[in-house]
This record gives structure tokens, C-alpha cells and sequence, in this order.
């Protein structure tokens, strides 16, 4: 005669027999959790150093590709593999020449402060006020002038059709005629009017063309606010072979006719 057994909801789950591995699992789990977020941390600060990086738009020099409270992403292994570009977005560091465009005022509070620089570092709080965001105009060896009849600015006597300009702003109201010395970029906003770029630097080191060195990456994207997201693209006005063609052009010198003297 056999003798059917029915299990019982104990005899599915051994564990509800013993509280105690209940706890052992809870109590693992919270010792871990700080290990976890410790390498979490240090992962995000080594993409943040070497790969990628959120930067805080504190000022609206670069409206209206750009608002102030905009989040971007910058790659920093951009300038690794391909050459900057005219119309590049970049973020690079003035700290040694250019005055900040917006002051911060540093938290007395220690941890305050060190909060505020961890934000800081990951795109949530205002960033260095030596770090700022320009669009690419010049390279080495380019001619940069304002302005032709027309109003405006020409990069080896190739006008540019700057659809990106703040509304209502004029390319320049500051007249300019600068060569860009070499290793160097002329850079400017794309809101004119309000933007504190090469034009202001004219008389310092490089005749306010900023040093590449200095360069941290290409802003590529807008990941703040969600609705605003979207990718920084190079304007069409710069895909111009007329542009490089006519630097060759500047660059060659020109031929001593035969039979003449040189000084």
C-alpha cells in the first residue's frame, strides 16, 4: 500500500523554515552596497577624466544653439583621432588668460564645497569659471577678418553664412583682421553680442586665438533638458573647399620674377 505525501508550502521553501539566512542575505546585501556604489563612483570619474564629460551652460554667449541651465556631453577623445574643424563646438580652459564670463562664488562651507564640486564634475552645478564653450572659426594659418560689404565675417576671403547667430545679432560689431598663429584657434559665440571671444583678447599672447593644448573636447550633444536634446552639428557653412583652397593660396609665397634682386 502506498502512501501518498503532500508537501507541505514549508517543504517548498526551506528558507521560510530559517529566518536566520533571511538576515545573513539582508545584511550582505547592505555590506556590499557601499563597495558597489565606490566602484560605480569610480568608473563615472574615469569616463568623466578620459572619455566623456557633462558640462553646465552657466551664460548665454552661445544662444541660441545654446541656453543657460543647458547640460552638454563633451568627447574628449575627439581631437585624439580626427584634426578640430571649423564649427566645432569645443570646451577648452582659459585659466591663465581669459577673465571668467561668469563669476562663482565659492560655498565657505567644506561640504558644501566638496558636494558642489562632485556635481560639478559630472554636469549638476556651474562648472570652472575658467572653462568655456566657443565655436571653432579659424585654424592655424587662417586669415580671419570682419567685415566684407556685406556685413560679414570671412575666413581667407570666404564669407560665412552664419544661420546660427542669435537673431538679431550682427556677425560682429568689432572690426578684425588676425591671421591665426600656429597650434592656435580663433574662436568666437554665437551670441555676438554677448559673447566675450578671440575679438576681446586681441592684444594677449596668440592675438586672442586660444592655445589647442588647451582644448578638452567637442561638445556633440544636448542631454539637458530632455526636450531640448539633440546633437551639435557642424554648420554647412564650414564644408567649403573655397575655405582651404584659398589658405594654400595665402600660404604660398609668391615667385621672385627672374632677373630681379631681393633686398
Amino acid at each position: 500500500m502506498s502512501v501518498e505525501q503532500t508537501a507541505t508550502p514549508e517543504s517548498k521553501n526551506p528558507e521560510s523554515k530559517n529566518p536566520e539566512s533571511k538576515k545573513k542575505s539582508s545584511g550582505s546585501f547592505w555590506r556590499e552596497l557601499p563597495i558597489l556604489l565606490i566602484i560605480a563612483l569610480g568608473l563615472a570619474l574615469l569616463i568623466k577624466t578620459f572619455l566623456m564629460q557633462a558640462f553646465f551652460i552657466p551664460s548665454g554667449s552661445m544662444e541660441d544653439t545654446l541656453q543657460v541651465g543647458d547640460r552638454v556631453l563633451v568627447n574628449k577623445l575627439s581631437y585624439r583621432f580626427t584634426d578640430i574643424q571649423r564649427g566645432d563646438v569645443i570646451v577648452f580652459n582659459g585659466v591663465d588668460s581669459w577673465s571668467p564670463e561668469v563669476r562663482v562664488q565659492e560655498p565657505s562651507n567644506p561640504v558644501v564645497r566638496a558636494v558642489r564640486s562632485l556635481a560639478g564634475a559630472f554636469g549638476f552645478a556651474t562648472p570652472n569659471e575658467k572653462d568655456y564653450i566657443k565655436r571653432v572659426i579659424g585654424l592655424p594659418g587662417d586669415r580671419v577678418q570682419c567685415c566684407d560689404k556685406q556685413g560679414r565675417v570671412t575666413v581667407n576671403g570666404v564669407p560665412l553664412d552664419e544661420d546660427y547667430l542669435y537673431p538679431g545679432d550682427k556677425p560682429s560689431t568689432q572690426e578684425f583682421d588676425v591671421t591665426v598663429p600656429p597650434e592656435r584657434l580663433w574662436v568666437m559665440g554665437d551670441h555676438r553680442s554677448a559673447s566675450s571671444d578671440s575679438r576681446f583678447h586681441l592684444g594677449d599672447p596668440g592675438g586672442g586665438a586660444i592655445p589647442i593644448d588647451s582644448v578638452i573636447g567637442r561638445a556633440f550633444i544636448i542631454i539637458w533638458p530632455f526636450g531640448d536634446t539633440g546633437l551639435l552639428s557642424r554648420p554647412d557653412t564650414f564644408d567649403n573647399e573655397a575655405i582651404d583652397a584659398a589658405r594654400e593660396d595665402l600660404q604660398t609665397p609668391t615667385p621672385v620674377p627672374s632677373g630681379s634682386s631681393q633686398q
